[in-house]
């Protein structure tokens, strides 16, 4: 069994502490777990690094999420740091958390990789938005204002 949402808050605080630190992010928020979905938010410079544990897959991702006047972009950070040619090939960090000892490697390499990308997402929002683009993310066009 995956460890629990408060266990993972905690892990994902200390994957992220010094790395936090270093871009200016802000963190932890959006502790919003329910039974299948653990949380863990950290922005800045425009740009949301979401630690999502799936609770029953056993799983952790992180995604990273660009928001626009016009749109909401969200891909997985392996995808976009493959794409992004600061990784060589996928499979470069693991993603299992059925165990702490898993989680706690799963979130040492990904965060990794948001050290590596957040340059690359964190200045201009188009060039931005153009990569997470050719990664593969998903994107929700937002309401209009009335």
């Amino acid at each position: 069994m995956a460890p629990g949402a408060e266990a993972f808050q905690g892990e994902a605080r200390a994957a992220f502490a010094e790395v936090a630190q270093r871009l200016g992010l802000d963190g932890p928020g959006g502790a919003e777990d329910d039974r299948h979905l653990a949380v863990a938010t950290y922005a800045g410079s425009g740009v949301t690094y979401k630690a999502v544990l799936g609770l029953w897959q056993g799983d952790v991702e992180i995604h990273v999420c660009r928001t626009t006047p016009l749109t909401e972009c969200k891909v997985g950070i392996e995808g976009l740091a493959v794409t992004a040619g600061v990784v060589d090939r996928p499979g470069g960090v693991s993603f299992g958390a059925r165990t702490l000892r898993q989680l706690r490697r799963s979130l040492a390499g990904q965060v990794r990789y948001v050290e590596l990308v957040h340059p690359l997402v964190s200045g201009d929002p188009d060039t931005a938005l153009s990569l997470m683009r050719a990664a593969g993310a998903r994107e929700w066009r937002r309401p209009a204002a009335n």
